[in-house]
């Protein structure tokens, strides 16, 4: 049985394989071997499960406020060590220096605000019922297991375990093996925080050791973050065992520029939302819905403003997009364009990759039943597809197995509201890009997955509802 707990990109694995194995990260920029990490053993595996399930039982009597100054404590590490940690980033997965400060500072930001608002969250809530008055209490599970992918290395993990922590679960961390430096960075961070042993620990485990984890009594939710293979399979896994899941599962978003639209404005947004981690992104923009009236106009302008972009090495300042994670990763990608193209679609700008490198590439003439608009493309590759009008444009967005977000360009306020009810998204975002913010409830539909990370909705996913009525 094989299972994928990466996004499409990454290799598949074996639940029944048991030898153990070395982890490598590789400098995709330079393609070197920069770190190698011996896989756990089944016994170290199962001992980290007994220390987890003994942690529990302390940190769960805990206060919101120590916990509270406990993950400010790491929001200082963050920014403290933010060149490191953003070298450390940018040289294991490709991003960019500046990308990778910019999401260290988002997840200082998600720590700051659950140190703040988890309390008000979580308190009990009162409801009067006939003579008697009930009251709704929100307490921690246990031991819940988070899945990463290396797309988003330290923001994914911290999305899912700042409201986790702070409703006073521990956190056992599955990184994706060619992350494993920021997997232990994440690590140093939490214990020079303060956190007491155990709260959170990082598996160092390849994903044919996945299935044994969630079969272990200590593990009692499980959330994944990567492709849908892989949450359909570790979602079948866990359900067997009658435990909870949350899936953040890949995305195909609709950009959508109607014919009243601010054109500038919606190319510099496209163009950030498109490229933005070398469109290594589950939300970033994938289709660009164009209405027929602008598309022309659009595109000139898109094209333009791509000619200028500067790729290559990550760690140079004026570098606006790096590297694929791999260069399997840019084959998957190349393979996708190349059969669209042999479909009827037209290569307007790059497309061909140099090992790890892919150019940004403007592809036209896309439609349904090429791989560019099926199927999730996580790479730097804008695939453009003219509307007759606002009713196709919609149907073209909805006419997708993924459900995640869609960005809708109109200058008219009214109209926009109008349609938003028409699209099948976990999000809608107007005149701007999609994107999670601590704030905001983050999730998808159909094939993106379900439940929801970040705000209340978040942090309410792995808590025990517990009602209670007094007569």
């Amino acid at each position: 049985m094989n299972l994928n707990l990466g996004k499409v990109y990454t290799a598949g694995i074996n639940f029944n394989q048991k030898e153990t194995m070395i982890l490598k990260s590789i400098n995709p920029f330079t393609g070197k071997v920069i770190g190698e990490y011996e896989e756990f053993t089944d016994q170290e595996i199962d001992s980290c499960m007994k220390h987890s399930e003994e942690a529990f039982h302390e940190w769960k009597r805990t206060t919101f406020k120590y916990r509270g100054e406990l993950l400010l404590n790491v929001a200082s590490q963050l920014r403290g060590n933010n060149e490191l940690l953003s070298a450390t980033i940018s040289s294991e997965m490709g991003k960019t220096i500046r990308e990778s400060r910019a999401e260290l500072e988002k997840c200082a930001w998600v720590c700051e605000f659950y140190s703040v608002k988890a309390e008000d969250f979580l308190k009990p809530e009162g409801i009067p019922v006939d003579n008697a008055y009930a009251w709704v209490y929100y307490e921690p599970l246990g031991t819940i297991l988070g899945i990463m992918p290396w797309n988003f290395p330290f923001w994914q993990f911290f999305r899912f375990a700042a409201p986790t922590l702070m409703a006073g679960n521990v956190v056992l961390l599955k990184h994706d093996s060619n992350v494993q430096q920021c997997a232990r960075a994440i690590e140093n961070l939490f214990e020079k925080a303060g956190f007491p042993a155990w709260v959170i620990k990082n598996l160092v485990i390849g994903s044919e050791r996945v299935k044994n984890v969630i079969e272990n009594d200590a593990v009692k939710a499980v959330t994944l973050t990567g492709s849908e293979l892989a949450g359909s399979m570790v979602a079948a896994h866990a359900g067997s065992y009658i435990k909870k899941t949350v899936l953040e599962l890949g995305g195909s978003n609709s950009f959508i520029v109607l014919d009243d639209a601010d054109i500038a404005g919606a190319v510099e947004t496209g163009i950030q939302s498109k490229f933005q981690n070398a469109g290594q992104s589950c939300i970033a923009a994938k289709r660009f819905i164009l209405h027929k009236n602008i598309s022309d106009e659009f595109i000139e302008r898109f094209s333009q403003k791509v000619s200028g972009i500067l790729y290559g090495n990550p760690l140079d300042e004026n570098t606006f997009m790096g590297p694929l994670a791999t260069v399997k990763q840019a084959e998957t990608v190349y393979y996708q364009v190349k059969q669209s193209v042999a479909g009827g679609a037209k290569l307007l700008a790059g497309g061909e990759p140099d090992k790890a490198l892919f150019p940004p590439t403007l592809v036209t003439g896309v439609k349904p039943g090429m791989p560019l608009f099926d199927e999730e493309v996580f790479g730097p590759v804008a695939a453009f597809i003219i509307a007759g009008d606002d009713d196709e444009a919609i149907a073209l967005a909805n006419n997708s197995k993924y459900g995640l977000g869609v960005s809708l360009f109109t200058r008219d306020a009214a109209k926009a509201a109008s349609l938003v009810p028409r699209f099948d998204d976990g999000s809608v975002f107007i005149n701007s890009m999609v994107r999670s913010d601590p704030r905001l409830p983050f999730g998808g539909t159909k094939k993106s997955g379900y439940g929801r990370e970040l705000s209340v909705h978040g942090i309410r996913e792995f808590v025990n509802v517990k009602t209670v009525l007094s007569g």
